[in-house]
């Protein structure tokens, strides 16, 4: 995972601890419906956690738990009390300390997803919090979006597209936006979805667990070597 902004902090060693998948976005483009989404079609087969942020609330860890999607001990919400990426890229003390007190809790574990508050087209996690980052779009915003770039849509491992159901109510060309979005990210995974309509998004699902299990083979084997 690469951003276009420092990053101060160094990736932890991976032996022995959970993938940290982070998940970020704008407002409203479907992070907290993902990341419901993943646990539907993980939590069956992968050992999982999740941390929320909101600025002031903890509305999207209550949604999580209201959902049922998963365990809602699992879940923990940090209150960041400031904007977004500050406490997924600079200030990533109380998102980290979340996450290894749910290893502490239920490890080991195989996936902690932290998902970001609502922020701009620069977020990006910290490699010191997370080691694979979703960014999730939708097509409300217009199909113009994924040409304007910023670190969060060129960067990520994975780049979701939600809400393409809407696509003809917002006259967004979702040809457009694959064409754009693969013209800025050299190559790397985009992935368009209406979890409105698969609320287990499939697709992104499979993509994650197989980043998971190369996270296993990876770290299992350099450990035995």
């Amino acid at each position: 995972m690469s951003a276009n902004h420092d990053d101060h902090h160094d990736a932890p060693d991976g032996h022995g601890r959970a993938l940290r998948l982070g998940i970020g976005g704008p407002v409203g483009s479907g992070k907290t419906a993902l990341t419901a989404a993943l646990c539907r079609s993980l939590g069956p087969s992968l050992r999982l956690g999740v941390v929320t942020n909101d600025i002031y609330t903890t509305e999207d860890a209550d949604f999580l738990r209201r959902a049922g999607v998963i365990d809602p001990d699992r879940i923990m919400a940090v209150q960041t009390g400031c904007c977004p990426h500050t406490a997924i890229r600079d200030d990533i003390a109380a998102n980290v300390d979340a996450v290894e007190t749910l290893e502490e809790r239920f490890g080991p574990l195989d996936l902690v997803i932290v998902e970001s508050g609502g922020d701009n087209l620069t977020a990006t996690f910290s490699r010191g919090l997370a080691d694979r980052q979703i960014f999730v779009l939708d097509v409300s915003g217009g199909d113009k979006v994924p040409r304007k770039g910023g670190p969060g849509v060129t960067s990520a491992d994975l780049l979701v597209v939600n809400k393409t159901d809407l696509a003809p109510m917002v006259g967004a060309d979702l040809t457009v936006m694959s064409r754009d979005a693969a013209a800025v990210r050299d190559g790397k995974p985009v992935l368009f979805t209406s979890i409105r309509e698969d609320r287990g998004a499939h697709s992104v699902a499979e993509w994650v667990a197989g980043v998971v299990d190369s996270w296993r083979h990876q770290h299992s084997h350099s450990h035995l070597s």
